[in-house]
């Protein structure tokens, strides 16, 4: 519905790799590349680069906020920005590559300040990010419009892995947190805190979920953030194996070289807990990936508790293909 679209303004470095990115975002339903916030009328591309109008490349997003809200959107975005860079981004220097938030309703700016906030809170330097009203937008000429659409080998300083995160987005880390450190202590088992915070294994075949195939979500069983479905899941050693995670971007993997092995690692997002470990021996016809989970690291929700447990907008899932 018309009454469901929302519009926010993103600059980010170069608008055509942002535009792409953002508009593979679920939810979001037009994107547009244009100059916001300069002090000229109606710039040009060279006006724009060699005239100091003082505009940023900006990308205007149209988005549901019945399907995805701000606070997720701003978290996306921060995902594939350098926020304490000044005037550049990647390899492209100048003003018009600065980072911005320019908002056109009053209401969003008590979320843009909050999201702001807790992201200082993880860096070390000041956030170069300008988060002002929007002012003196105008749409970039057509060839800039779906650049990267109609020029798929072209240009851009965005990593293309970002792409593919984007187009599974639909879990917001907003709705998540990590309780104290005490909390966790209080609330886990010895082999669940040894697991999920020790870097842990549990016994292969002695856990609770490796021989489960009921119709569900697992998620953290720190944070409760969703992590994987019931339909990506299938038998393959004596722990939980899946094909996939439910969101590409609620799982972080890092190198693990412990035991005189070379393995990646997964944790989760927001309770960056211990996971287990991905491989690629898994299933061709499903991508190729095992992510080998340890039962003790999640908490599985079954398909008729969803909905009353807060996760029935992922119900879609539980029970595709």
């Amino acid at each position: 519905m018309l009454s469901e679209i929302k519009e926010i303004y993103l600059a980010g470095g170069c608008f055509w790799g942002l535009d792409h990115y953002l508009g593979s975002i679920p939810g979001v339903q037009n994107t547009q590349v244009g100059y916001a916030n300069g002090r000229t009328e109606h710039p040009s591309y060279q006006d724009v680069c060699h005239r100091n109008t003082e505009h940023a490349e900006t990308v205007k997003v149209e988005y549901n906020f019945s399907q995805i809200d701000l606070s997720h959107l701003l978290s996306l975005y921060f995902e594939v920005i350098d926020p304490v860079s000044v005037n550049r981004q990647g390899n492209d220097v100048g003003s018009q590559y600065r980072t911005g938030i320019y908002f056109v309703d009053s209401k969003d700016e008590p979320v843009i300040a909050s999201m702001m906030t807790k992201l200082q809170q993880t860096l070390k330097k000041p956030i170069a990010v300008e988060v002002k009203p929007l002012q003196n937008y105008y749409p970039a000429e057509d060839y800039h419009q779906d650049y990267l659409i109609k020029n798929p080998g072209g240009y851009c300083h965005i990593d293309l892995e970002c792409f593919e995160r984007a187009k599974g987005a639909i879990v917001n880390p907003e709705e998540y947190s990590l309780p104290s450190e005490e909390e966790v202590k209080r609330r886990l088992s010895d082999l669940e805190y040894q697991v999920t915070r020790q870097n842990g294994t549990e016994p292969a075949y002695q856990n609770e979920y490796y021989k489960l195939f009921s119709s569900g979500i697992y998620v953290d069983l720190v944070t409760g953030e969703p992590l994987f479905t019931s339909a990506d899941k299938f038998d393959a050693c004596g722990w939980p194996s899946f094909s996939k995670p439910i969101d590409p971007s609620v799982i972080r993997s890092k190198a693990d070289l412990t035991h005189g092995m070379v393995r990646q690692e997964v944790r989760s997002r927001v309770g960056n807990i211990h996971l287990g470990h991905v491989f690629d021996d898994g299933p061709i016809e499903s991508g190729g990936l095992r992510y080998c989970i340890n039962s003790a690291a999640l908490r599985f929700i079954p398909k008729e508790e969803m909905e009353e447990k807060g996760y029935g907008k992922y119900l879609y899932l539980v029970d595709k293909g």
